[in-house]
């Protein structure tokens, strides 16, 4: 179980660090301004995973979200860790499954 919520947490830490519109490098940041339409629009925005700061707030979400993993509490560790585990883990995957999709079937 512990691979497990190592997994989940760097995918989560990922997710939340990408989608967060709190960032300066979050792809619906600007979207409204773009001139390119479908998915050009959104794909340029994932170009952010290639700044050091991204991955910096990625290893600060990862040593939250580990370290909530490790509480003795069990409500604070279902607050602090899997909800905030699941709702990123599923968002995330249904926006990559949506991706898929159009990709495979445009």
């Amino acid at each position: 179980m512990g691979h497990v919520k190592n997994i989940l947490s760097g995918l989560a830490a990922i997710f939340f660090a990408e989608f967060l519109p709190l960032f300066p490098w979050s792809p619906f940041k600007g979207m409204s301004e773009q001139k390119a339409t479908g998915l050009a629009a959104v794909a340029g925005g994932f170009a952010a995973i290639f700044s050091p700061l991204f991955w910096i707030v990625v290893i600060l979400f990862f040593v939250l979200f580990y370290g909530a993993s490790r509480l003795g509490n069990r409500f604070l560790r279902i607050l602090l860790f899997w909800i905030p585990i699941l709702l990123a883990s599923t968002l995330g995957g249904a926006l990559f499954a949506l991706f898929a999709y159009v990709l495979i079937h445009h």
